[in-house]
């Protein structure tokens, strides 16, 4: 029987709803969770309502239910798909990973391929873009394809800031970043992920404004290693995520960029003042 694999992601990978429907890839939701209302991510909440909120109510967030999983996976195998490949947001980040393969487990209707991308934001996005890109292709089998995909991991590089670490401490994603007494000395961690998918310090830099000249050497240090990709998310602050990418995007390697905002379930643990850059090589 000839393979029909469909992409499957959640709502931390920061692709546009018209990217995620132009390739046809499908998303589960996260939640953010207020007191009094539940909102799916990216589906009837906006960034801005969780920055506007911020000082009544910090959220917290949960990943997509069993049910909700299932009912996607079948959904998709009833639209004659007979395979899935399965990528979310670092598992050292959110259970979102464990629940998808728990659900993959107890599935016979369909093969379905859970990744953790040990990502998140455009780091997830552009693993993602990349599956898509080898199904579309029609050289791969299924079975390659996520080889493939476990390999691109490794050339994928994530980097990026907070203004405090306020909102990664109150939702427990700090990992392996300290930083309380640097944070009163003005310090501002460079933080990136480890191999376990977790957040650490990559660097400390003394202010806001050298931490910033900082994620864009760093940037520039990989871009000039090979073609890539480069993209810039923030959190609340566009002027300065538009600015950085503007000293990037037409240098030699650059081959693509994205200028976005992260999506509410990660606003509430980065903060408002987040700047991300992403770095894929091609």
């Amino acid at each position: 029987m000839k393979e029909k694999i469909a992409v499957v992601t959640d709502s931390t990978c920061d692709l546009s709803s018209e990217i995620l429907e132009e390739q046809e890839i499908e998303f589960l939701p996260l939640k953010i969770i207020y007191e009094n209302n539940q909102y799916k991510d990216r589906v009837d909440i906006k960034p801005q309502t969780v920055y506007d909120n911020f000082e009544d109510e910090i959220p917290s967030t949960s990943m997509p239910t069993p049910s909700e999983v299932r009912e996607k996976y079948l959904e998709l195998h009833e639209k004659g798909y007979t395979h899935i490949i399965s990528i979310h947001i670092s598992s050292g980040l959110s259970g979102t990973y464990n629940i998808c393969q728990m659900v993959a487990d107890q599935l016979d209707e369909i093969t379905v391929q859970v990744i953790d991308s040990k990502m998140l934001s455009m780091g997830l996005g552009r693993l993602v873009l990349y599956t898509k890109e080898l199904i579309d292709s029609n050289q791969h089998s299924f079975n390659e394809i996520v080889d493939k995909v476990e390999t691109k991991k490794e050339e994928i590089d994530l980097y990026f800031i907070v203004d405090t670490l306020k909102y990664l401490k109150k939702g427990g994603r700090i990992g392996k970043v300290r930083g309380t007494i640097a944070e009163l000395l003005n310090i501002k961690p460079i933080i990136s992920i480890n191999e376990e998918g977790e957040y650490f310090t990559f660097d400390k830099v003394r202010s806001r404004k050298k931490s910033i000249t900082k994620l864009i050497n760093l940037a520039k240090e990989k871009i000039n290693e090979g073609f890539c990709y480069v993209d810039v998310m923030h959190a609340d602050a566009k002027e300065e995520a538009v600015d950085i990418l503007d000293k990037m995007k037409d240098l030699p390697n650059v081959k693509d960029t994205v200028l976005g905002e992260i999506s509410p379930a990660m606003v509430v643990h980065s903060g408002p003042g987040l700047i991300g850059v992403c770095i894929t090589k091609i």
